[in-house]
Formats: structure tokens, C-alpha cells, sequence
């Protein structure tokens, strides 16, 4: 069976591997190269990196209608798409002889959309999985091949549940593949009332205690480890300071305050600020330019103490981030 493999991050250099391992992998298409690094260098993705080591043909069109011609000139069964992060037009999805799968880390139809691991976490979920379906021009909304589920553990974050999903991911995979060469063919329609799983923008990052419960900012925190970083804003000597939060915990206690108040600083276990609903424990804080931090160790080298305010009026201004 011969194969196309579309992707382009870190997460999905297993899949390649494993298709160029089960299949006749013709070509790896990824997204151009582009600066990274503290050095902003040009440099390739990591799928273009491995698949060059591995003797794989690559290409990295600015856009995916630049290569058209030459994809099309590549004789294809089967395309397997991971993370690859651009659109497939309907003349695209019409090239391999059996249509093009994606590894969509989520049970869909649940979390359609490009963070289905930081949404599934920010939204509170109990329960993900991976689903390997056929991409159509919709939005993830293509017919199933396979599904497989896992809990979500209450100490689960962004990366702890990646490191759950990408080998439950490559397991279902292989299975898929293992299928389709003994000629089985699965289309089963999506079922159920979609969700969205948006890109994650800066105003996610926004912890603001006074306009979010407890729970739902130790889930963004929790979502947003691998991504974009969770920001608390702090107001001392007048001064205006958005500090990335890395670690958070959940309160048992009740309290009477006003949302922001600092109700107790302690060493082992941080500072904790009341919420619109309960009370949430900053463990470890990073200041702009610092390593994390104990929130203990932040809070005596700011001054602050008990009964402050951790600031939230005007803190949504763009000028802060």
C-alpha cells in the first residue's frame, strides 16, 4: 500500500515512523520551514528532519496548493495525516485511491478543532481518547474508522495527557492500518452533538479570579502547559506585573473574601487567592525573565501578604501582555 504521510510536529514524528514501517511511504508533506529557536533561524519542522533521515522524499510548500502538481504526479493508495495544520481541498482529498486519514486526539465528534488536548482539560473533561476518521472539507467532522478511549486523571495536564494520547494514538493507528491492507473499509458517520476545541488565543491565558471559579482556572492552568502560558496579574508599588503561573492546586476550605484576596501565603504550598468560587493555591509562579519559582519565595520578594488584592480590575488590557 502505497502512502503519503502529512504532518508536522514533534508529536508527529512516531506516526511517520510507523507508516513508513507498515506501508510504502512515497513522500512526507509538511509546513515550510520557518525561524525557531532563540535564534530565530530557518530551519526545518520535525517530521521534514526525521523523514530526511530516514531517506524519505519531503516537501514543505508555504502553501499546500504550491505542490499540487507534484502530489498529484505521486501515485498514492492511502494519505495519513497528524498534526499537519493546513486544509485539504476537496481536489486534494479526491488523489489517493482510499481517501486521506487523519489522528485526531479526541473522541470525536467532541472537540473539533486544532487543541483538543488543552480544551479537553480547560473544559473540564473527564474522558478523552483518539479517533482516526476520514477527513472531508468539513472541519473534523469526516466518517470514523476507530475510536479509543482513556480517562482523564485529576492530576492530568496538557503533557501528561499528550503522553497518554500519542501512543494510544499510534496503537489505533497500526490497527487502522493492519485493516485496510486485509481490505477491510470502515466509514461509520459521526454521532452525537459536536464541540469546538478553537485554537488557544492570548485572552485564554488570562487568570483573572474575579471573573472565573477556582476549578476553572486550575483547569486553564492545567490545559496551558503546553502551549501558550497561563498569566496572573499582580499589582505591587503600583506596578502592574503578569506572571506565567505554572503549578496550581484546588482548596478544600471555604472562605468569605472578596474575589483576589490573598487569604494565606505558605511554603509548602503557595499563595492562596480566592475566586469567584473557592479558593485556588499558586504553587509555582514565574516571573517575566526568572525560573519557576516557589508562589512562597515570589511573594516575599514582592512584598506581599495577606489580605492583598491580586489585581483584576482593567488587567484584560493588550498593553500587559
Amino acid at each position: 500500500m502505497k502512502t503519503i504521510f502529512f504532518g508536522t510536529p514533534q508529536l508527529a514524528v512516531p506516526y511517520l515512523e510507523l507508516v513508513r514501517e507498515m506501508t510504502d511511504l512515497q513522500l512526507a508533506v509538511t509546513q515550510a520551514d520557518k525561524p525557531r529557536g532563540r535564534g530565530m533561524e530557518v530551519s526545518a519542522c520535525p517530521v521534514k528532519a526525521r523523514a530526511l533521515e530516514l531517506g524519505v522524499p519531503v516537501l514543505s510548500p508555504d502553501k499546500l496548493k504550491d505542490d499540487f502538481d507534484k502530489i498529484a504526479a505521486t501515485p498514492f493508495d492511502l494519505g495519513v495525516a497528524v498534526a499537519y495544520g493546513k486544509i485539504f481541498r476537496p481536489d486534494f482529498l479526491a488523489l489517493p485511491k482510499l481517501g486521506i486519514l487523519n489522528v485526531h486526539f479526541s473522541l470525536l465528534p467532541l472537540l473539533r478543532g486544532a487543541a483538543p488536548v488543552q480544551q479537553a482539560l480547560i473544559q473540564g473533561h473527564t474522558k478523552t481518547g483518539i479517533s482516526v476518521f476520514w477527513i472531508r472539507p468539513g472541519m473534523d467532522d469526516g466518517p470514523l474508522f476507530l475510536q479509543k478511549g482513556i480517562a482523564i486523571d485529576p492530576q492530568d495536564n496538557a503533557q501528561t495527557l499528550f503522553e497518554k494520547l500519542i501512543p494510544l494514538g499510534l496503537t489505533g493507528l497500526r490497527e487502522v492500518l493492519t485493516r485496510l491492507q486485509n481490505g477491510e473499509m470502515v466509514q461509520t458517520p459521526q454521532t452525537g452533538t459536536p464541540t469546538a476545541a478553537p485554537m488557544l488565543q492570548k485572552e485564554d491565558t488570562l487568570l483573572r479570579p474575579a471573573d472565573l471559579t477556582a476549578t476553572e482556572l486550575h483547569n486553564r492552568v492545567r490545559g496551558l502547559v503546553c502551549g501558550p502560558k497561563p498569566k496572573v496579574p499582580f499589582l505591587h508599588n503600583g506596578e502592574l506585573e503578569w506572571v506565567q503561573v505554572v503549578r496550581t492546586q484546588l482548596s478544600t476550605q471555604e472562605f468569605t473574601a472578596a474575589p483576589g484576596t490573598v487569604l494565606s501565603i505558605e511554603r509548602e504550598n503557595g499563595i492562596l487567592v480566592k475566586c469567584k468560587q473557592g479558593a485556588l493555591w499558586l504553587c509555582t509562579l514565574q516571573p517575566a525573565g526568572k525560573k519557576p519559582m516557589p508562589a512562597a519565595d515570589f511573594a516575599n520578594g514582592r512584598g506581599l501578604k495577606i489580605n492583598d488584592l491580586v489585581f483584576t480590575q482593567n488587567a484584560n488590557s493588550r498593553r500587559t501582555f
